[in-house]
């Protein structure tokens, strides 16, 4: 009779589990690249035919959750890779917005002094912002965020030299010149197309640096922030550059805001903004990075279609962030990488 030690089946080697994790990432990012490609290629051709209909208030509608959908992005960098939930996102897009403003009704009506001056903002706001928040974790980071998004928003709304709380108006409508081609932006399929080729620069830039040493050493941070000084990174510098990052992305966001709407608001900068972005990233799903736009999408939809109906609409949007997170923890583009890479792996195990 065998002994109880030849009995006993011998672990995996750590090489072999090491190989299965890798396998399993690259299933879940094959699979998230499936649904990106989805979406930008479905958002090429909505494009299109709505430009062929000559449809306005939809393509209005498209590019402004495209411009949220940024927002959203910013969100899951700092969630979904960081473990930082920021309650004031909406902070850097109201900053980005109200520097695109001024700047285009009194310096100059160029695309790129824009796009420029929402970068440059974004990253020194989200600079100073984060030296001060990212000293605290959990809770206290969450409500550091939101009380440093109410100040300047309260700022704002009693300055009278950017419009205290009538905001900024008559913001001129500005020609975008690419080179190669141009458009105006009172034009809802070239602004949708400008604004679409934005963000999907935005999400490439993103998915390079995820895959980076400092994309992974991001994680880390997530899994256990306790043990990255062990492996010879120093976590709130980690945070610090995500801080930053993210703040850039929400003020480029902010910076095509008044070129759609033609002004800008207090507004943008309070609260309910920045749960938008929060609850569109956690209906599409955290550390998905596509996930936000879905989620982006699906919410400014519901907004107008049920807003269209009833002034309730926030029970329902409330009500479906309450089942998105109770049966679908991972959102909806998280439960649909699992069953992808699920069935990949059956695939795979019939093969063999």
């Amino acid at each position: 009779m065998a002994d109880d030690a030849s009995m006993t089946k011998a672990p995996p080697p750590a090489s072999d589990v090491a190989a299965r994790a890798y396998g399993q990432e690259r299933l879940e990012w094959r699979a998230l690249h499936m649904a990106a490609l989805v979406f930008f290629a479905a958002a090429i051709v909505f494009g299109v035919v709505y430009s062929i209909k000559g449809d306005t208030f939809y393509l209005r509608l498209a590019t402004e959750a495209l411009i949220f959908g940024a927002v959203a992005l910013s969100v899951d960098i700092l969630l979904g890779f960081a473990g930082l939930l920021s309650l004031g996102q909406a902070l850097y897009f109201g900053l980005g917005a109200y520097v695109g403003a001024m700047l285009l009704k009194h310096v100059s009506e160029s695309f790129w002094l824009v796009l420029g001056a929402s970068i440059l903002v974004g990253m020194v706001a989200g600079l100073i912002g984060g030296v001060i928040a990212i000293r605290a974790r959990g809770v206290y980071f969450a409500l550091i965020t939101y009380g440093l998004a109410q100040i300047v928003a309260k700022v704002i709304y009693n300055t009278q030299a950017v419009g205290a709380s009538d905001g900024i108006t008559g913001i001129p409508i500005i020609n975008v010149n690419l080179g190669f081609w141009q458009t105006k932006a009172d034009n809802p399929a070239g602004f949708f197309f400008v604004v679409l080729s934005v963000i999907a620069i935005i999400y490439a830039v993103v998915l390079y640096l995820v895959g980076t040493p400092f994309g992974r050493a991001l994680s880390g941070v997530r899994i256990n922030e306790n043990r990255m000084p062990f492996l010879g990174y120093r976590p709130n510098r980690l945070k610090l550059a995500a801080f930053v990052l993210a703040a850039t992305i929400a003020s480029i966001a902010g910076g095509l805001y008044p070129m759609l709407r033609g002004f800008v608001s207090p507004e943008l900068m309070y609260f309910e903004a920045s749960t938008n972005a929060i609850v569109a990233t956690m209906i599409g799903g955290t550390g998905t990075l596509i996930g936000p736009l879905y989620g982006s999408v699906i919410l400014v939809w519901l907004k107008s279609t049920i807003g269209t109906i009833t002034s309730h609409h926030l029970i329902v949007i409330g009500s479906l962030f309450m089942i998105v997170v109770i049966f679908f923890p991972k959102g909806l583009l998280g439960y649909l990488r699992d069953k992808l890479v699920a069935g990949a792996r059956k695939r795979e195990g019939g093969a063999e």
